[in-house]
Order: C-alpha cells, then sequence, then structure tokens
C-alpha cells in the first residue's frame, strides 16, 4: 500500500499538477486524467451562447483533450506539490493567506472578508488568442478542474466511455475496431502467418504490463523484460516458431498479479478463450480497466494530500489564467453587483429585519441576524450571490469563479424545488386530511415516495402536469391508508378540496409553496456558516424533508466554504469597489 501511494504521488499532482502527455498512435481507447477534466468542460449543462466573458470562453474551447486513444508508455512522474504564495498583495497588510483571512475576519466579528484586492487585470475588450495559446489556456483549465473534481467530488473517479448502442460514435467505434481485428485475423490466417501487427500489439502490452508496476517490484520487470523481449520475438517471427498461446498465456499470469481482485474473475474468463485474435482483443480491454483502476486508486490516495494545496492551487491557477484573459471576471462583478441591488431592496433591509428574523427561526445572536443588520457588509451581499445560485435564471451566464461547479449547484437547484413541492404537498395533505393519516406509522414516509417517484420527470414536464398526477396518486393514496386504517375514504367535497389545493401549488404566489420555499432558503443561508447544517436549525414545517435536506445543506455549504477560500481575494477586491467608492470610508460605510 505504501509503495502504491509513493507511485501516485510521483505520478500525480500538485506543485504544478503537471499532468503526463500522452503519446499518440495507439489502437486501445484510455482514459487520463486531463481527458477527465476536458470531459467535466464538455457537459451539456458547462456549455452556453458564444457571448461570454474570455475566461468561459477558453474553459470551453474546443481545443480540450479528448480520452487519449493511447495507454501511457512507462511510468510517468510528477514533482511533489511545493506550497505556493499569495498571487494578491494586501495594501493593508493583512495577509491574504486562507488562514490568516480567516483570522482577520474573526477579529472584526465575522462581519467583513479581507479586502486584499487581487492582482486582477483591468477590465479590457477581448484580446485574440492564437491557436497555440488557446491550446495552452485550455489545458490550464483542465488541470484547475481536475484538482477542483478530486478535491470536491468524494465520488470522482475515471470511467469507461460507454456511448449510446445506436449512436454515431458508438457504430464508427464498432466499425473501426472490427476492422482493425479483421486485419489481424488474416494475417494469422496467411501461409506462412503475418505476425507484423501482432509484434506491435505485444510491445504495447509489454509497455502497458510495465506501467503497472510498483517501483519495489524489480524482479517481475525482470521476467516481463525477459519473456517478452520484443528483439527475440521478432527473430522467432521470422523463422515461423513464435508462439502466441504461450505469451498469451504469460500475459495473463502476470496480469492476474497484477489486477485489482475486482478483475480477476475477467482474468479467468480470458483463460479459457482458444482464438487468439479475440483473446487479444479482450486484454487489451481488461488492460484499459486494469490502468483505470490504478489510476482511480491513486486519486484516492492522495485526495487528502491535495485537500491540503487545493486552495494555493486553484488560486494561482486562475490567477494566471486572468494575466492571459483581461476582463476574466466579467461575469462574476455582475452577479456581486446584483446581488447587492437585491440586498438593497429586499425583506434584508433594516426597518424589516425585526419581522424578518421573528418570521423565520434564525436566532437574533445568529451570524445570519447579524448579516441582517448589517445590509451593506460584503459578507451579507456574498452570501446573497451565493444564495442567488440555487435560483439561477436559464440563458443567464455564469459567474467564472463559481463555473466549475455549475453542474453541481444545477442540482442541488432542481433538488431544493423538488424538495419544496414535497414539504408543500405533504403539508397541504396534512392539513385537509387530518393527522390521522400521517401519525400512522410509515405512511408520511410512503406519500413522500410516491411525491418523489412522481417528481422525477419534473425538469422535462411542466409543473401543473405533474402536479395533476400528483393530486390524483394522493387521492388514492390516502383512501387506501384510511381504509387501513378503518377510517372512511374522503368525502367527494373533501378530495375535490384537496386536489384543488395541490393543483394551486402550480402558481408562483401560493401562500402554502412561499412560505415553504423561504423557510428553505433560511435554512440554506445558515449552511453558509460552520456549524450551520444542524437539524436543530430547521424550521418547522419541514419535518419530514429534514434528512434530504439537511444532505442538501452539507453539500452547499462545502461548495460554497472551498469557493470562498479559493475566491475570497477576488470577492473581496470586487465588492470593495461596489460597495466602498472611493472617497468614502469603508468604515463610515459599514457602520449603517
Amino acid at each position: 500500500m505504501a509503495d502504491y501511494t509513493n507511485t501516485a504521488k510521483r505520478c500525480l499532482v500538485p506543485s504544478s499538477l503537471n499532468l503526463p502527455e500522452e503519446e499518440e498512435g495507439a489502437v486501445t481507447p484510455t482514459g487520463s486524467l486531463e481527458a477527465a477534466a476536458a470531459a467535466v468542460w464538455r457537459r451539456p449543462e458547462n456549455t452556453g451562447r458564444a457571448a461570454l466573458s474570455p475566461f468561459a470562453t477558453a474553459a470551453r474551447s474546443p481545443a480540450l483533450p479528448r480520452l487519449s486513444p493511447s495507454p501511457p508508455r512507462g511510468r510517468n512522474k510528477m514533482p511533489n506539490p511545493k506550497t505556493t504564495s499569495s498571487d494578491s498583495s494586501d495594501s493593508q497588510n493583512i495577509d491574504c493567506n486562507p488562514r490568516k483571512v480567516r483570522d482577520h475576519e474573526d477579529s472584526h466579528g465575522g462581519d467583513m472578508p479581507s479586502l486584499c484586492p487581487p492582482d486582477t487585470p483591468p477590465s479590457s475588450p477581448p484580446q485574440i488568442l492564437s491557436v497555440s495559446e488557446l491550446m495552452e489556456t485550455a489545458n490550464e483549465v483542465s488541470k484547475m478542474t481536475i484538482a477542483h473534481e478530486i478535491v470536491v467530488n468524494h465520488d470522482f473517479k475515471l470511467q469507461e466511455v460507454n456511448f449510446l448502442p445506436n449512436s454515431l460514435e458508438s457504430r464508427v467505434k464498432e466499425t473501426l475496431h472490427k476492422a482493425f481485428w479483421d486485419i489481424l485475423r488474416e494475417q494469422l490466417s496467411k501461409t506462412p502467418p503475418d505476425y507484423s501487427h501482432a509484434i506491435k500489439l505485444l510491445q504495447e502490452i509489454k509497455e502497458t504490463l510495465l506501467s503497472l508496476l510498483l517501483p519495489r517490484q524489480h524482479r517481475l520487470q525482470s521476467q516481463i523484460e525477459e519473456t517478452l523481449d520484443m528483439e527475440l520475438i521478432k527473430q522467432e517471427a521470422e523463422h515461423g516458431a513464435l508462439d502466441i498461446p504461450n505469451l498469451t498465456a504469460y500475459i495473463l499470469g502476470t496480469m492476474a498479479m497484477l489486477c485489482a481482485p475486482v478483475r480477476d474473475e475477467e482474468i479467468q474468463r480470458l483463460r479459457v478463450m482458444a482464438d487468439p485474435v479475440h483473446l487479444l482483443r479482450e486484454i487489451f480491454r481488461v488492460l484499459n480497466l486494469m490502468k483505470m483502476d490504478m489510476v482511480n486508486f491513486t486519486i484516492q490516495s492522495l485526495r487528502p494530500h491535495l485537500q491540503e494545496h487545493s486552495v494555493e492551487y486553484e488560486r494561482k491557477k486562475f490567477q494566471e489564467l486572468l494575466k492571459k484573459l483581461p476582463g476574466g471576471l466579467t461575469c462574476t462583478t455582475e452577479w456581486l453587483r446584483k446581488a447587492a441591488a437585491e440586498i438593497s431592496t429586499s425583506d434584508l433591509l433594516p426597518s424589516s429585519s425585526t419581522s424578518e428574523t421573528k418570521g423565520s427561526s434564525v436566532p437574533p445572536s445568529s451570524p445570519a441576524a447579524r448579516e441582517v443588520l448589517s445590509v451593506h457588509s460584503p459578507t451579507a451581499v456574498l452570501n446573497q450571490a451565493y444564495m442567488d445560485l440555487l435560483h439561477w435564471e436559464p440563458g443567464r451566464e455564469y459567474p467564472e469563479t463559481m463555473l466549475m461547479d455549475k453542474a453541481r449547484l444545477d442540482a442541488l437547484q432542481m433538488k431544493v424545488n423538488q424538495l419544496a413541492i414535497i414539504a408543500a404537498v405533504l403539508l397541504v395533505s396534512s392539513s385537509t386530511c387530518g393527522s390521522g393519516v400521517f401519525s400512522s406509522p410509515g405512511c408520511g414516509d410512503r406519500l413522500k415516495r410516491v411525491i418523489k417517484a412522481l417528481l422525477e420527470g419534473l425538469p422535462n414536464a411542466r409543473l401543473e402536469d405533474v402536479l395533476m398526477d400528483i393530486s390524483n396518486q394522493m387521492h388514492e393514496e390516502v383512501n387506501s391508508i384510511l381504509l387501513q386504517l378503518g377510517y372512511p375514504v374522503l368525502s367527494t367535497d373533501k378530495a375535490a378540496s384537496l386536489k384543488g389545493q395541490l393543483m394551486s401549488l402550480a402558481e408562483k404566489d401560493n401562500a402554502v409553496r412561499i412560505l415553504i420555499e423561504q423557510r428553505i432558503q433560511t435554512f440554506l443561508r445558515l449552511c453558509l456558516y460552520p456549524g450551520g447544517q444542524n437539524a436543530k436549525n430547521l424550521p418547522q414545517g419541514l419535518a419530514p424533508i429534514q434528512e434530504d435536506l439537511l444532505e442538501v445543506g452539507q453539500r452547499f455549504g462545502g461548495l460554497i466554504h472551498h469557493n470562498r477560500q479559493v475566491f475570497g481575494p477576488y470577492y473581496s477586491g470586487i465588492l470593495k469597489k461596489l460597495l466602498f467608492p472611493k472617497g468614502k470610508s469603508e468604515a463610515g460605510t459599514d457602520s449603517h
């Protein structure tokens, strides 16, 4: 295990996360860390209109690398990460190191983030990049993305690419692979056999096996070099004495020693194959799976090390991108500007702060309550901006600093909307049908599962249609539960009232829906603070969705905490210009 980890530290990540370049001219598809990063940026949800800020345009550049078609040759080594200094200077002698930033915030009551001015280039028209510069920028984006994915997404791992059965990609891949292996079969069927193609495949198999070895496995390395001696194999092929079955048997034995336990069954299945062409094809497939297993184990082993250095690394890479792409914070600035405007005209104004605090379950001494009383504080504006991400308008440009988390935040937004509907439906049903139905063991969970199942198609269906299905199903389920409990079914009037109230939840100004959404937002706002993801902070009426909401709050709070650590200095610089114009003292503005 220790050797595996040491190998991983040389093969992966930081000081500058220079991921290995892969050679061209391969035959078998495989994956790489940079390819995974490219796949993240090529997600449909990360693509949009062409009129983007320069940074977003580079992030979505078609120059991003695709899955490499060739396995890596040999063991790639990389230096260990080195601690990087902050890229931003502090005009107020405040260190922009994340730990010291937090200390500085604590010393000021946690109200203002550090106003360390980042080294951000002034806004200017997008510059035209050459192809090489664009590819270099895309490469840097992919490296930053892969590091971010490993740290933030604990389930991140490389997976085999599977195209849809009847898709164009699938047909092209199948046709090309079939042609390749048919040529090999034709060569081996000749008299005498032509081994030129087979020798190249054996060479690639040898290199792949060597790449899977640990540094201490010198004896096994020598055995592979000796048994798969390519010069000797070429001489045997020239004299018609090449024994492919014997070589494949040795290859399978070596694979059995190197593979993870999950691949043992695959290896055993290969041992009984008699067709040499089919066997070689399957050997390549399993070797690709073994390489992915190796990389995924490496990722898992290095995740704690990456978490320790991720903030400095991501900030450094982002600063390098900004130097190449002036004006790269245009969407971020607009995002914060809109949040500042919202907070100035919302219910967070001091005149309504008392009622807002009373109307929610926010304790008067909590950070959220202090934020309410300090409307113009940078923390309040930034938190409002973060909350806006959970009800993002379609088509609106995403802030550059949040692009890497867009897919996750979109999923959270969808989950929050579903939870709001579930809680509202259960609240209306409980008040209409009586608490007797919901107090019986298991009935509440049963109704919740029914609503969840019907909401699965919500993104692709009208809310009115979904609520109609829910109202009909709830009527049937409630009647079924009442009969099981020995009560009469709902009367015609009650059934009509239940369906009507449930259908009215589709209206945006529905009082029950607004109340539930406000309480969910209140809880999620608390999740932006340490310890906010606590069931004690859950407002009334949200008990049926408590478990799901706590999970959403934990994920949302974790994403925002990491984002604030990485991009806090940039937000501080932007908010300083927005909230503290020249000639107006910061202290005076913050005291309002």
